[in-house]
């Protein structure tokens, strides 16, 4: 039969090399794991995480402390014009001085000079003066006309004897002659205490209070000049220290 003789014939070829499917791939190595490095991503996970837990703590636990607004001299104190509250985070290696002990540090001097912005602490005060050597403190009520308008503290002021027909008949004496009207009692002198309109620090509604930082061997003139009435101030440049 005819059939099968080609079915013969096939059977007698050899069988040539067989070819890879199309979908078939060469095998690849396989990856080196590494361990360490796997690890350190991890620990940088972990510490990512637990910085800003920190961070969220220290942000949930802050405290109202006092802030400087205006520059205190050495030697003056806080007033409620020249200091405010501000939130800061807890910190129990800084000394802050809270808000609610703001009455307290009004009865206590600057060491140093403060700047407008410093956060106050309580290394910047003390029970003492807190004035340099040499220098003493008076108080004056001045009138109206007597002192430069928008006196603040931290401005250095020369004080001048004038003497009117009112403070003469008000002092009882002549000691005052007319000689010594306009004579320089001190050149240079801080302001270290000015009165606040919020506080109702005015001691009337015609006397301005003021303290001034001067040389000692100046404070008794200008304690006798003040006490009759007899002293003007005029803004001039300088320190004062």
């Amino acid at each position: 039969m005819k059939i099968q003789e080609r079915t013969g014939a096939g059977a007698g070829r050899s069988a040539g090399p067989a070819q890879p499917s199309v979908g078939d791939r060469l095998p690849t190595a396989p990856r080196e794991r590494k361990p360490a490095l796997a690890a350190l991503a991890v620990l940088l996970i972990l510490l990512g995480a637990l910085g800003a837990t920190t961070l969220v703590l220290q942000a949930g636990n802050r405290i109202e402390v006092i802030k400087v607004t205006e520059e205190i001299p050495a030697g003056s104190s806080v007033t409620n014009s020249n200091v405010t509250s501000v939130m800061v985070a807890a910190d129990d290696s800084i000394n802050y001085v809270r808000w609610s002990q703001l009455g307290s540090l009004k009865r206590l001097k600057a060491i140093n000079t403060i700047p407008a912005g410093a956060v106050a602490v309580g290394e910047m005060f003390g029970s003492g003066s807190g004035l340099a050597a040499g220098k003493s403190t008076v108080g004056l009520a001045l009138k109206e006309g007597q002192y430069p308008n928008g006196l603040k503290v931290g401005d250095t002021v020369a004080a001048y004897r004038v003497v009117t027909n009112n403070s003469s008949s008000t002092s009882g004496s002549s000691s005052s002659s007319a000689d010594d009207n306009g004579s320089l009692i001190v050149g240079q002198a801080k302001v270290t205490a000015v009165p606040s309109a919020k506080s109702g620090e005015l001691v009337s509604s015609t006397n301005y209070a003021i303290t001034l930082a001067v040389d000692t061997d100046k404070a008794a003139d200008l304690a006798q000049a003040a006490s009759n009435g007899q002293v003007a101030l005029v803004s001039v440049p300088g320190n004062g220290n």
